[in-house]
């Protein structure tokens, strides 16, 4: 079995995500964030709306490199591999949801999430890679954005983008259960669900192709060609932005091409400074978190719930007051103020995480999931 070629851009690009993961997910207090720290509202496009996908298009690229050592085909082998890690990450994803599983009303537990859609993603797109002849693969994934954009219009209600109009409510809740989705919208609704993770599948094969490309393009060749098809891709989806809006919660086809165009030139970009210029010193920060990624994302996931929902400070007039809350205005608010305040809340996280992943870099320890 041949050993898996490592990418210092892909490192990079993979540690940067998680590094901007757990900033946007723990700021001090949801009230008081930047504007390019939230997602948007509903349609359009924020830089915290490009950290998923930059991911899953991540994960189509590492998908080529991995599974070069099975010849890129299905086989028994490859099969295990892929079935191991689909089950093992959606598993973690619904512990984190289910935590603390002591405390935890199981008749409304979360279904589905970020790790649950990561793991359904590769899963699928893995399948894809290894069983299609490569030359089928772009037209199949644009096929399936074109079906998935067909069956949103087609069923969806008058305006079938819309939060309560759109179609995945009724598919997600009839097979998960209504009261097994996310209601952060203030509905049964999940950003997350099944029906929305068919075109994520398309994230990860555009990833996937660019790990073929740059696999068999010449080395000086790969940064400028890279970016001109990333900005190709990236217009083709804002355009088709204009009858089929760019929307993460429902992760609309324009928002596939266009987030994976901006993730290709993100990368042809890092190719360009790391591998042609050969600038490698500054990267050391994101490779930490590269090597242990879902690890590193998934313990600050269970530590944001235990600082939420089981360390619990008593004031001096009775009140019970949340750890993380109490941290935050009790440290960072005098520190910094409010907006600030929050924000150095979130970037503490990044560093004490980071520390984390030091320790097990140094150890050369990698947490393969």
């Amino acid at each position: 079995m041949k050993k898996t070629e490592r990418y210092l851009a892909l490192d990079v690009l993979r540690g940067m995500t998680i590094a901007l993961m757990i900033t946007v997910n723990n700021p001090g207090s949801w009230k008081y964030i930047y504007a390019p720290l939230r997602h948007s509202s509903w349609h359009g496009c924020t830089p915290t709306d490009l950290v998923f996908p930059f991911f899953l298009f991540v994960v189509g690229v590492s998908m080529f490199f991995s599974f070069s050592k099975y010849g890129n085909t299905l086989n028994k082998e490859s099969f295990k591999r892929l079935g191991r890690r689909t089950l093992l990450i959606f598993a973690i994803g619904l512990f984190l949801n289910s935590f603390p599983q002591w405390d935890r009303d199981y008749s409304t537990l979360r279904i589905m999430g970020v790790l649950q859609r990561i793991a359904l993603a590769y899963g699928f797109g893995s399948l894809i890679v290894l069983s299609v002849p490569r030359k089928y693969i772009p037209l199949l994934g644009f096929s399936i954005l074109l079906l998935y954009w067909g069956i949103l219009g087609w069923f969806g209600g008058e305006d079938p983008y819309s939060l309560n109009g759109n179609v995945t409510i009724p598919f997600d809740a009839a097979i998960l259960g209504e009261q097994h989705l996310y209601r952060g919208f203030g509905i049964p609704f999940d950003p997350e669900g099944l029906l929305s993770t068919i075109p994520a599948v398309v994230t990860v094969l555009l990833g996937y192709l660019t790990g073929v490309f740059i696999k068999t393009t010449e080395k000086v060749k790969i940064p400028g060609q890279l970016a001109l098809y990333g900005l190709i891709v990236a217009i083709a989806g804002r355009l088709w932005g204009l009858v089929f809006p760019i929307n993460k919660p429902l992760w609309t086809g324009s928002y596939v091409l266009y987030t994976a165009g901006l993730a290709a030139m993100a990368f042809a970009l890092l190719i360009f400074i790391i591998d042609i210029k050969g600038y490698k010193k500054w990267t050391s920060f994101f490779v930490v978190f590269g090597m242990n990624p879902l690890f590193i994302y998934a313990l600050s996931g269970l530590w944001a719930r235990t600082l939420g929902m089981i360390i619990k400070i008593e004031l001096a007039d009775g009140t019970v007051m949340r750890g993380s809350t109490w941290l935050y205005e009790n440290i960072f608010v005098p520190l910094a103020g409010n907006m600030n305040g929050s924000l150095l809340y979130a970037l503490t996280h990044v560093f004490f995480f980071w520390v984390i992943g030091y320790f097990l870099y140094k150890k050369r320890v990698f947490i393969k999931v």
